[in-house]
Order: structure tokens, then sequence, then C-alpha cells
């Protein structure tokens, strides 16, 4: 009995095993499979954003890409790359073009050719805005020119001076009891002799130039059309205008049009007899439309040989024209 109280008692005690490790292949499986579909999405995207061209040419290059590597062809690209693939350069839409460089000349071509445009937007904006300065300057001279003389302050009311989209107009206006010209003449009357000259005197600020046109109203002269009419005396009119502007001190090479126009631009159209479409314009042109005037003038039409093809028309209009008897004057009203 004493021999086992003296025995040593040994419990043992099992600790439960760790599970062992899975390993982490799902993790390089799952990263792979992101790895795809993020170069799927990429490739969805660059395909949806390329034109009609440019996804031909992507197509043409993996078309034949060897057997051209290998043996060439008309179809392989002129450029830096080791392997030459096919199809046409597809960063531009010109047929037959091919590639000579890695392109970034040709995007630094681009890139200049963009910023020279901007620049060229730029500089035509500031000179504009600046011709827009210079004609509103005009315009502030030449009512504090008519304020400044008394003798031109009494007839402010017949000169009228405001903005178009070709310029600056300024138009001086018959009236019944202040007319500019004498009675169905060109004669300038003293008053409107001092208007002309004091504008012409003051375009010289500006280095615009102009257009002189005269109007007259509506009534007809006795022969009609046919001979002497408003026709002539508007063209008439706007000429004597033109000598006045010279006689003021302004440039003679500033005239760019003289223009007769009867009474096609009235001003009261409800009236084509109100002695107020009398009236002489004078447009100091802005750059545009001197511009579109120029252009005009130096365009030219030419017949071609189906047109010239007739030989009997041609010569009939090369044959000089036999003169019309010269009409009577006829006895011209009121004007």
């Amino acid at each position: 009995m004493s021999k086992d109280k003296d025995r040593a008692i040994v419990v043992k005690r099992s600790t439960p095993k760790k599970a062992g490790h899975h390993g982490g292949a799902w993790k390089l499986a799952y990263a792979d499979f992101m790895t795809a579909m993020m170069a799927f999405f990429l490739l969805m995207w660059l395909l949806s954003s390329a034109s009609t061209v440019q996804l031909r040419g992507i197509a043409d290059y993996f078309n034949q890409p060897l057997k051209i590597t290998l043996w060439g062809g008309d179809r392989s690209a002129e450029d830096s790359s080791i392997l030459k693939g096919g199809g046409r350069d597809i960063s531009t839409d010109a047929q037959g073009v091919t590639r000579s460089t890695d392109g970034s000349s040709s995007r630094a071509e681009r890139s200049a050719s963009h910023n020279n445009e901007d620049s060229v937007k730029q500089l035509q904006g500031e000179l504009e805005r600046q011709e827009q300065v210079r004609l509103h300057d005009l315009q502030v001279k030449l009512m504090a020119a008519i304020e400044a003389n008394p003798v031109l302050r009494q007839f402010k009311q017949q000169i009228r001076i405001d903005s178009t989209l070709t310029g600056l107009r300024i138009e001086i206006v018959d009236s019944q009891k202040r007319p500019m010209f004498a009675t169905a003449k060109d004669e300038v009357e003293p008053y409107m002799r001092d208007i002309l000259r004091e504008i012409g005197h003051t375009l010289n600020d500006v280095p615009n130039r102009i257009i002189v046109q005269g109007h007259t109203d509506a009534v007809p002269y006795a022969g009609g059309e046919k001979g002497y009419s408003n026709w002539e005396l508007s063209a008439d009119r706007a000429n004597a205008s033109r000598r006045e502007l010279i006689a003021g001190g302004m440039d003679e090479a500033k005239v760019m049009r003289v223009l007769g126009l009867a009474s096609t631009q009235n001003l009261n159209k409800a009236d084509p007899l109100d002695p107020e479409n009398r009236r002489i314009s004078i447009i100091v042109l802005n750059r545009k439309s001197e511009e579109a005037l120029d252009h005009d003038d130096s365009t030219t039409t030419t017949l071609s040989d189906d047109a010239a093809g007739s030989k009997p028309l041609l010569q009939k209009l090369a044959q000089p024209a036999t003169a019309a008897p010269k009409p009577t004057a006829p006895v011209p009203p009121a004007q």
C-alpha cells in the first residue's frame, strides 16, 4: 500500500494538431484572372475609341504579319520597327501613305500646326479689337468735330453715324428744307461741302478704305429709266461727294468704291418718296469687308472649251456693236 503511494503519477495531455497550410495557388490564379480582365477591358476601350480607318489598319496588321516579316511585301510598314507589320499607316486617313519614322515627328508637326493656328486666331482677334477701337475713336472725333463747328452743329440732325457689319457708316441725309444738292443735279450745296470736307480731313486718322454711296428717292424722271435717271443721278452725286472728301484733305487712294444705288435702299421703306431717302453714305470698311472686296476684284472667270465651242456665237460677240442713237435728255422733276 505504501508502495502505491510513493509511485509518481504521470498525466499525459495531448494537444490538437494544427491544420496544414493550404498554399496560395488560388491567389495567383485570381491575380492572373484580374490581370486578364483588365487587359480585356483596355482592349475593348481602345477598340471602341478607334476610328474605322484605324480598325482596318489593325486588322491588316494581324492578317499576315509573319509572312510579311519574313518575305516583305508592298503592304509592309516602312517604319523603324524590327518587325514590319501589314497594312498602311493608321495615323493618317490618306490612302497609300506609309510611315518612315516612329511617329514622334508627326506628333510634333501636328502640335506645331495646332499652335500656329491658335496663334493666328489670337492675332486676328487682336487685330479686330484694335480696328474696332480705331473706328470707335473715329466716330467720337467726327461727333466732336461737328459739335465744335458752329456751322456744322446746326446740321447735326442730318448726320447719322452708326456701326454695321461692314464697318462704320456715316450718312448725310437730305431734308425738304435743307437739300444737300441742287435740284435734280449733282451740284453740292455749301453746307454739304463743309460737312464732306470736315469728314474727309478726319478720315485720314484711320488706315481703312471707304465706299461712297449715293441714294435718291423714288420720284422718276419724265423719260423713265431709258435716259438720264435716278441711277445716273445717285452715281453723279456720290462722285461729287468723293471730290469734296478729297478736297478736304483725304487721301484719294482710300476710296475703294463709288456707287449709285438710286432708290433701291430707302430709309423710309413705307414712303419711297420721302426726302429722307435722298442721302450720301460713307462706309469706312473694316478689314474683313475690305479683304472680301479685294478678293472679288481679283477673282476672274474664263470660258471653258465647252462653253466657247460655238464659233458663230464667239464671232458675233467679237463684232463691234453699232452705236445706239443718243436719247434726248428729258426735263427732270424736282429731286
